[in-house]
């Protein structure tokens, strides 16, 4: 005879038994490491970041450590060491990560505060500078971010061959890469390029917007700079956002536990989540890998552009 004595028992072992085998990953993992390609600098990283990681290590109950990645490749070789667990891409290099072999899926991305869930890559001039087009620009300096960024490199490069200049570092004076979204526009600022590559949603949600807000662009005489000192000259088609991603070989349990808080974000930690871009995102969109194949596509297009060259 089942008793209800037996029953409750029966419950309690099996919830039990649940509890158990969901922290069972963190006894594999009793630390995961978080890391964030430089779209800013090393400070900027961390003043942003700190909040949403001390978060993530609350909801998931092991310690969360940010790294900022000295580079893009350097996120992608954590990764491929296992080293990194989870890592916030560029979807250039998210698509370079699995082009090369890289075990590590995407679970989501950003939603923009319009409900979208892309940016473009536009070339930035000085508003007091002569240039309205890329024609106007043949033989000047060309400030672009990273070989694995996005925004700043590989759609550029796409979207120079578009208008016919198949091999940019012999159309303009000098190709630069700088490093990062932020040393991009201030090689723009201080004169050291004359067109710069980088990432824009809107007017109030791009590097520029940001870099503004904290006041890192000054005029020669040491002014402030505004938004009205740039101006934009191009374009590209929509990109989709680049994607948080988790190391393959992870736990399942450990999977859908980092997914649940990143979705759980925006109300548990408002403050840590608004403060990852400056309140501009609404949440996280849930996403798979194969929203990036189309990228994959991008880069070997690119990677065919260099090496035609090299021949």
């Amino acid at each position: 005879m089942i008793t209800r004595r037996l029953i409750l028992a029966g419950a309690a072992a099996l919830a039990f038994t649940a509890s158990a085998s969901a922290n069972d990953w963190k006894a594999k993992y009793p630390e995961l490491t978080f890391a964030v390609v430089p779209a800013e600098n090393a400070s900027g990283v961390t003043e942003r970041w700190t909040p949403f990681v001390d978060y993530l290590s609350k909801q998931l109950g092991v310690k969360v450590t940010l790294r900022i990645a000295n580079d893009y490749a350097a996120v992608i070789e954590g990764q491929r060491a296992g080293n990194i667990h989870i890592a916030s891409y560029g979807s250039a290099s998210f698509a370079r990560a699995r082009l090369t072999g890289v075990k590590t899926d995407a679970f989501a991305n950003d939603i923009n505060a319009d409900g979208s869930t892309g940016y473009y890559s536009v070339f930035f001039v000085k508003a007091s500078s002569p240039y309205k087009k890329v024609d106007d620009l043949k033989g000047k300096n060309l400030g672009l971010v990273d070989p694995n960024s996005t925004s700043g490199n590989n759609v550029p490069r796409f979207e120079l061959d578009k208008m016919g200049i198949h091999d940019a570092d012999s159309y303009f004076g000098k190709v630069v890469f700088t490093g990062s979204h932020e040393n991009a526009m201030l090689a723009l600022s201080q004169g050291t390029v004359d067109v710069a590559a980088n990432q824009w949603t809107s007017d109030d949600d791009s590097t520029l917007a940001q870099m503004l807000t904290k006041g890192m662009l000054k005029n020669a005489d040491g002014s402030a700079m505004k938004k009205d000192d740039f101006r934009i000259i191009h374009k590209s088609a929509p990109i989709i956002n680049g994607p948080y991603a988790y190391n393959s070989d992870l736990p399942e349990d450990a999977k859908a536990a980092i997914a649940k808080a990143f979705f759980d974000a925006p109300a548990k930690d408002k403050a840590a989540f608004d403060r990852l871009s400056d309140g501009q995102k609404k949440g996280f969109h849930p996403a798979t890998t194969k929203d990036w194949d189309g990228t994959i596509e991008l880069i070997k297009f690119v990677d065919a552009l260099r090496k035609k060259k090299a021949s």
